[in-house]
Formats: C-alpha cells, structure tokens, sequence
C-alpha cells in the first residue's frame, strides 16, 4: 500500500478535471517518511481517493500517473508505453520506413509525467524530468524493450541535463543494448543523433512537419538558418532546391554536427557554409541577400519570471531578421519557452514588424507534431509555436 498525501478542503478540484499535477501549496499533510521520488495515493480532505503518481520536493509535489486506484507495475508500464506506441502507428509515424525518428513517449501528453522517449532507427533514447521517473528507469527499460520489440535494439538513458541537482550516478548510459551507430532517417533524410552530449535527446525531433514545410518554400532561395544546431532546416533546405544556404550557430560542436549532417545528404556541395558566432552579432553584419531565414532560437524564458526579458529578446531578434531579409522574403519563426504563449508569441513578433517598418502577412501558424501530443486536461504542454511570415 501506497503512503497517502492528503489535499486541502477544495483543492482536488483541478485533479476532478483531470489535470496531471497536485501543487506543494495544496497539500494539507503527508504521511511521515514520504521521499522523493516514492510513489503516492492523493485523497481529498475527506480521505475520499483521487489520484496515485509520484511525489517530488518543489512546486509540483506530485505527478499524476493514474486517477484509479491501481498498482504501477510492469502491466500498468507496459499499458502506458503500449498506448503510446499504438497511437504513432495510428498517426502513421511509427513503422515508417522512409521515417525512422519520431516521439514515442511525450510526457503529460501520453499519460506518463516526466518521461521523454525519442526514436532513432533502433536506439531509443530515454530522459527523465522527474525523479520518480528516474528511479523507475531500469523497469521502464525493461518494458520498453518488450512493447518495442524488434523495432528498439538499444535503449540509451540521458537525464545528466534535466535532473542537475542530482548525483552524476547513472544519469546517462546504455540501459539495453548498446551500440555507436548515430544515423537516423527523417522523411529520407539522414542525419546524426548525438545522444552522448547533444540537447535534448540528440535532436529536435519536433520540428520534422516544419522542417517539411520549409523545403516547399526553398526552392531557388538564400538560406539562412540561425540557431541551426545540427542543420536541420539547413538540409530540408537543400533538398527543396535553395540556391544557397547558410547555418549559423554559437556552438562548434553544432556547426561540426551540421557539417557532417549535411556532407551525409549532399556530399561536397558547395551551396552550403556552416558559420560559429552569435546570432545577434551575425545578423547585425548580414547583408540584405537572404530571402529565406529560420530563427528557432533555444528557449529564452524557462520560468514564468524570465517571460519578460524573453519576449524582449523575441522581439529584438525578429526585428533585426526583419531589417535584414530581402523584399519578398519569408521568415520561419519560432518559440519553444513554454510560459511563453502563442499570444505573447505572436505579439513580440508584430512589435518587432512595426519597429522594422515591414509590411508583413501571416502563410502559416506552426505548432508541435502529432507524435508531441497535448493531454486535453493540460494545455501547459503545448510549447512549441511558430509563424511563416511574407515580408514585403
């Protein structure tokens, strides 16, 4: 049996609303000797239960794992991963054979708070955001190799990045498998993961359908891609028939990823350059010849009391990328801050317009791929947003 936290009078509401998360000041008492990352029974002020999930110190004291009163063993993972799985065959994104790299777990949005599960070829690559997840890891591997089957060979654990206040002690590694093989397929194209030390889990799997998009608009355009990371605008581009296309980013790691990335796709081809420097300090130099620019910038807010500066920051960037883009010219711009709203969002950008003194229309309004779900019940998970502007 499970330890109980017991809520305050009319604090269970958001959890009657399904909503995956009981914050700290909700709490009316713990049963003593509750520890990070142990798993919980939530009942109401009444003793009445209502939700059984992980417990962490912080602002969000637990983590909903299910609003049943059930055992979380191997069958309730092995459920929940099953769940996942079914629903990127049903998208088509799983067993694709001209896509092997997609989202399988996506946290809040798959019913498993603080996990992340990304697949490349036959590597998945696993990151906790909590320590309950954490804790559970080796179980949770074990599961997944079973749900996965033939299709995962190697499971690989990277949280060194997303749990820092914890010990070094089995943060990333093999959990299953192992194996240096880095290549993936996205839509056809190849690149490397490097799930040793990249962001995230390698790659910004999220971007795929926009990254699609871009190669629509490319073609016979002068590419600019800021923020490029390992080039995957850069090489969409590319194959979309840019005229040419330069990729700019403040890590060397990154520009040496986007250099191979691309030599993988496009071997010897000299439409591409790869550039180390600040993206202020770039654009500030850059000429007027690109009509094709993508600002996916790293998240410039990520709590509630960075939003200010953020949107400052979103709207100095795109003000300068509007100063400098060609007439006729197209702006794939992007936020992936989560406090940051598709309204703050799209107001900093039109603030940035205005100071350029650009006429500018809306083509598309961009969001996260369907293998990054949004829980109904936790609207906090839509992050990523994105506008594709025509700048006269």
């Amino acid at each position: 049996m499970y330890k109980q936290i017991q809520l305050r009078k009319g604090k269970d509401e958001s959890l009657r609303r399904f909503h995956p998360w009981v914050f700290s000041g909700a709490i009316q008492q713990m049963e003593p000797g509750i520890e990070e990352g142990e798993i919980v029974r939530v009942v109401t002020c009444s003793g009445d239960f209502i939700a059984v999930g992980h417990y962490q110190q912080g602002s969000i004291a637990v983590r909903v794992l299910s609003f049943s009163d059930v055992q979380i063993d191997d069958e309730f993972w092995h459920s929940r991963l099953a769940s996942a799985l079914r629903m990127r065959q049903a998208i088509g994104i799983a067993d694709n054979p001209d896509n092997n790299t997609y989202r399988l777990v996506h946290g809040e949005g798959d019913n498993l708070p603080g996990l992340i599960i990304d697949v490349y070829g036959q590597t998945a690559v696993m990151q906790a955001h909590s320590i309950g997840m954490h804790q559970c890891r080796k179980q949770l591997a074990r599961v997944l190799a079973d749900v996965m089957a033939s299709r995962v060979q190697h499971i690989y654990y990277k949280s060194e990045t997303t749990l820092p206040f914890m010990t070094a002690d089995d943060m990333n590694g093999f959990l299953y498998g192992g194996s240096d093989n880095n290549i993936a397929t996205e839509n056809g194209l190849k690149f490397r993961v490097d799930w040793l030390k990249g962001q995230k889990t390698g790659f910004f799997v999220d971007q795929r359908e926009n990254r699609s998009l871009l190669e629509h608009y490319a073609r016979g355009k002068r590419v600019l891609n800021m923020f490029c990371y390992t080039g995957g605008f850069s090489f969409y581009a590319m194959r979309g028939g840019a005229e040419l296309v330069h990729s700019v980013d403040s890590s060397g790691k990154a520009i040496e990823l986007t250099r191979q990335n691309v030599e993988l796709n496009f071997p010897n081809d000299a439409r591409h350059e790869a550039f180390c420097d600040d993206a202020f300090k770039y654009l500030e130099r850059a000429g007027s010849h690109y009509n094709l620019i993508i600002l996916d910038p790293p998240a410039f807010a990520k709590h509630r009391g960075a939003l200010h500066n953020a949107l400052k920051g979103y709207t100095r960037l795109n003000q300068k990328a509007f100063e400098k883009i060609e007439r006729g010219g197209i702006l794939f711009t992007f936020s992936c801050s989560q406090v940051v709203t598709k309204d703050h969002f799209r107001n900093a950008v039109f603030t940035a317009a205005a100071l350029a003194k650009r006429k500018v229309r809306i083509l598309h309004q961009l969001h996260q791929p369907a293998d990054h779900p949004v829980n109904i019940y936790h609207p906090e998970g839509e992050y990523l947003k994105g506008l594709v502007l025509y700048v006269e």
